[in-house]
């Protein structure tokens, strides 16, 4: 009897090509995905931004009314950012706590309010800024220098 011809190898494991293509697969889509999340944080980034520098118009609204116009009489109460400089009309770094929140400039009815992206802000907008610029009438109008794939529809950017 010679039952050893019958009994089947059962093939256990990968072979080495199966584990070459599904390297090669994973390669490619790191290739497609990294870039394109890099997109979606300095994106966020900029929302984020727009959205800090925006909660200061309530205080410059407020100073307006309170008639605080002249410099460092109106507590702007704005926060620290990791991802801000703001350059009007306060003066920080990114990163640091903001130990003076009073206006560094005079307000004016066509104020802006501006900041820089700087310290952990994605490479992509490093260096641009962020903008509100109020209208005499009260209104205000956000703008951007990042490029347009990064700005949010409602802060247009370059």
């Amino acid at each position: 009897m010679q039952y050893r011809s019958q009994i089947k190898l059962v093939q256990l494991g990968f072979t080495l090509i199966e584990l070459m293509i599904v390297v090669a697969i994973i390669g490619i889509l790191a290739a497609i995905a990294i870039p394109q999340y890099q997109t979606y944080v300095a994106k966020s980034q900029v929302t984020r931004a727009m959205a800090e520098t925006g909660a200061l118009k309530t205080a410059y609204e407020t100073c307006l009314n309170d008639g605080k116009l002249a410099a460092t009489t109106c507590d702007m109460g704005a926060t620290s950012s990791s991802i801000l400089n703001y350059t009007a009309p306060l003066i920080s770094t990114a990163g640091t706590p903001i130990s003076n929140t009073y206006n560094s400039a005079a307000l004016t009815t066509t104020g802006t309010i501006s900041a820089t992206f700087s310290g952990s802000a994605a490479a992509a907008i490093q260096t641009k800024t962020i903008t509100w610029t109020r209208t005499a009438e009260g209104s205000w109008k956000c703008a951007t220098t990042a490029l347009v794939k990064y700005a949010p529809t409602s802060c247009p950017g370059a």
